[in-house]
């Protein structure tokens, strides 16, 4: 029904907009009793060969939802009834931000690919945290923070650490995102000395924390090897508890769209098909080269269960999707489920 129907609607839409129409669709359909109890019992598939206990943290199935999606919590429930195992809200950041100028969504449905250059655009931390107040759902859910636009570099922590003191009551696990290509400056976060410095900071005040949460880091794609190493060391260094690999890739190299359009798009992070690849490369390269030592949870490109079987298999412990469901449909987290089992069952 999605493909044949509402994706055709939808993509009619200008990309932002048919986002926040689906927003209020499921929030209005997913609230009326009996289409509720009917849709979830369509979505709902759960077997204990699907429960993972990761990073201390027991997850009902592998499979959730990327940040981006739900940037300020008003959906939680309503993707837990998807079937997802668990659910990252953000980015978030300390004040509220519009984010860059529209447009800043693109489709390229030759390549089942996105470009966003949205810019961390969110209603704050705290607006998020009365939300997460009212929630209902049991379902994981995960806080990734940023800072904001405004903010210099040199003051990066201040923000990051603002976040984790807001949500920490309400989330499972935090992610620190110094990753996205469109916050100016913001992946210069990731170099070396930087990332040392700010994750240390987070994880002292988690730890300085009653109940401590899992920290984990969201790296981009277009890392070198070097980098990557560097990642390595700084996790056992700092002794977080895991990474998100990967973000969006600033690398167009691999799109079959006609360059003048991809050009005239302007820039942007981009998601989908093309980024499966790469960012199945650097979950391997981490998980070979630091012998397994952390959990890694792998995004990027996955729209059917044999691209999340690629991912589990290079080491990744859990995926997450965005662009998937976009062209895909709701119905691919119960697609990947039953994928998942009958591969568990070999």
């Amino acid at each position: 029904m999605y493909k044949s129907i509402l994706k055709p609607l939808l993509f009619l839409k200008k990309p932002e907009d048919a986002h926040h129409f689906t927003f209020d669709l499921t929030k209005l359909t997913f609230n009326i009793p009996i289409i509720s109890s009917i849709l979830e019992s369509g979505f709902e598939l759960d077997d204990p060969r699907l429960e993972r206990e990761v990073f201390g943290l027991k997850f009902k199935n592998p499979v959730g939802l990327a940040a981006g999606f739900d940037k300020d919590a008003k959906l939680i429930d309503e993707m837990a009834m998807l079937g997802f195992g668990f659910i990252e809200i953000g980015t978030l950041t300390p004040k509220p931000q519009e984010g860059n100028p529209q447009p800043r969504l693109f489709r390229l449905p030759q390549d089942e690919a996105l470009i966003n250059r949205m810019g961390f655009n969110n209603g704050g931390v705290l607006e998020a945290v009365e939300r997460l107040k009212k929630r209902k759902s049991k379902v994981i859910v995960g806080g990734n923070i940023g800072k904001n636009k405004v903010t210099p570099n040199e003051k990066a922590v201040d923000d990051y650490l603002f976040c984790l003191e807001a949500l920490h009551s309400y989330v499972d696990y935090f992610v620190v995102n110094v990753s996205s290509p469109n916050t100016p400056n913001l992946r210069d976060l990731q170099e070396k000395e930087p990332l040392k410095a700010l994750l240390s900071a987070v994880k002292a005040a988690n730890d300085l924390k009653k109940q401590p949460k899992p920290i984990l880091l969201k790296i981009a794609p277009d890392l070198t090897e070097g980098q990557l190493d560097d990642i390595i060391e700084i996790v056992g260094e700092t002794r977080i508890d895991g990474v998100i690999a990967t973000n969006t890739t600033i690398d167009r190299s691999l799109l079959s769209t006609d360059p003048a359009q991809v050009e005239a798009i302007g820039a942007g992070g981009v998601s989908g098909k093309v980024l499966g690849k790469r960012s199945t490369e650097v979950i391997r390269y981490l998980h070979t080269h630091s012998k397994g030592a952390f959990p890694i949870v792998g995004v990027g490109g996955i729209f059917s269960p044999e691209d999340a079987i690629e991912k589990l298999e290079a080491g990744a412990s859990l995926v997450q999707i965005y662009s998937g469901m976009i062209y895909e449909g709701p119905s691919i987290v119960k697609k990947i489920k039953k994928g998942l089992l009958a591969f568990f069952s070999r």
